[in-house]
Order: C-alpha cells, then structure tokens, then sequence
C-alpha cells in the first residue's frame, strides 16, 4: 500500500523525514543523517515537480541512494582527474570532464537550470555546537614556534604539560606546631565527651541546653549516709587498740 505523504507549500515531504530513527551521537553520524534528510528534500521536489502526488517510502528511499551514489561517483572522478593535474583543489573542468566521461549531455545543464517549474530548496539551518567550558585553566596556552608550520594541531592545554606540584611542604614552625597539637587535642576531648553523653547518662551545668558541658552522672541513691550506718561492727583487736 502507497504512503501518501504531506504536500505543503507545493513540495513534496515524504513520511520518511520524521521517522529517522535514534539520532546519533557523534559528529560524523549527525552529517551523514543531515545529507540524507537533505537528499530526500530534493528527491521529493523532483518528484513534485514530475506530477507525483505521493509516493512509497522504499521508492524514495531508492531514489535517495541512486542520487547519492551519483554525486559520490561524480566527486570522486573530479578528485581523480584533479590529482592526475598535480592539484589539490577541483575546478569547473574538472567536473566537466567527469560529466563527459559519465555519459551526460553538458549543453542539457543551462537549459535545466532555467526552467520555470523548478523549486527552491531553502538551506538547513546551521547550528553551532555548544561550546563545552574547560574546567582546568591553567597558565597561557603557547603558539607556534617559527620553525613548526601553521597547520599542525595547536598546543594541547598548559595544565597537560606545566609544572604542578602535588605536596606541600611540612611546617615546622613551633607555634603553627603547637597550636596545631592544642587543637587536635581539644577536638580529641570534646569527641570523647560527646560519645560518652551519648552512651551514659549525664548531667548537664546548664538547664536550658542540655547539649553544652555535659558530665558523667554519678550513680544516686535515695539515702546516701545508710552506707555508712550499715557498717559491719569493729573487730575487738582494734576497738581495744583505738582505746
């Protein structure tokens, strides 16, 4: 069954734009989709401007790759007869020359380029990617020297290559020393007070925070002299000696 697609504005956009799939994730991947898309544009424009109506997403899919395949084969011999020259660029003739050996009628160009029901492609957007914050910034990043070209890769970031200590040195100033000793030592004395007013009851000097200066509570009893009026009697050797 066909797969009618959406005609707006006169241009033909084909079902097949929109389901793309699971967008990729590198850079490489992102241009070869944005060509694709576009070269779908342009097929669904020819195909508006033959008549068509709709059309099946496997024949635009088809025709995608014919015209990809085309212009790859077209760039390819133009990078081919350029280089047979000593160039590194192509020019006009370079393609002209590819055309040619492609079997195309080259005088057919002008006269395809001018015809009145052709349609305008309007240019993607281009987006710059973000730019992504350097969290290490350290030192001035060096240029090239004189004697290295200008189109080799720059210098990497100066924190990958500078000097950065990674200690520091011990201090041995006898009042940093014992101010140093001293506050240890208090920290050591208030943790233990605080582990024992959490395991034991304790008491505290101040009754509105119960938290501050806690000490040990002594075990209490409701007598405290029947201790010492239960006393056990004096043996006779040592009343008489007390005598």
């Amino acid at each position: 069954m066909a797969d009618p697609a959406v005609v707006g504005s006169g241009a033909l956009v084909t079902g097949s734009r929109s389901s793309s799939g699971k967008s990729s994730s590198s850079a490489a991947e992102n241009y070869q989709l944005a060509r694709r898309r576009t070269l779908q544009v342009v097929v669904s424009s020819l195909l508006t401007e033959s008549g068509f109506e709709a059309s099946e997403r496997a024949a635009v899919e088809s025709l995608t790759e014919m015209i990809q395949s085309y212009i790859s084969e077209v760039g390819r011999c133009a990078k081919a007869y350029c280089e047979h020259t000593a160039r590194t660029q192509p020019t006009l003739s370079d393609v002209v020359v590819t055309l040619v050996e492609m079997g195309f009628n080259v005088d057919t160009l002008p006269v395809y380029a001018k015809r009145s029901q052709r349609m305008v492609i309007t240019a993607p957007p281009v987006t710059n990617p973000p730019v992504v914050p350097r969290a290490l910034t350290a030192g001035q990043k060096r240029t090239h020297p004189h004697h290295i070209p200008s189109h080799f890769p720059d210098f990497p970031d100066p924190h990958t290559y500078i000097k950065t200590p990674t200690f520091r040195e011990p201090v041995s100033e006898y009042q940093v020393v014992r101010e140093k000793a001293a506050t240890q030592r208090r920290d050591v004395e208030r943790a233990l007070t605080r582990f024992m007013a959490k395991t034991g009851e304790t008491q505290s000097l101040f009754k509105d925070d119960i938290t501050a200066f806690p000490r040990e509570s002594p075990p209490l009893s409701s007598l405290p002299h029947s201790s010492y009026l239960s006393l056990p009697p004096l043996p006779p050797s040592v009343s008489l000696s007390l005598s």
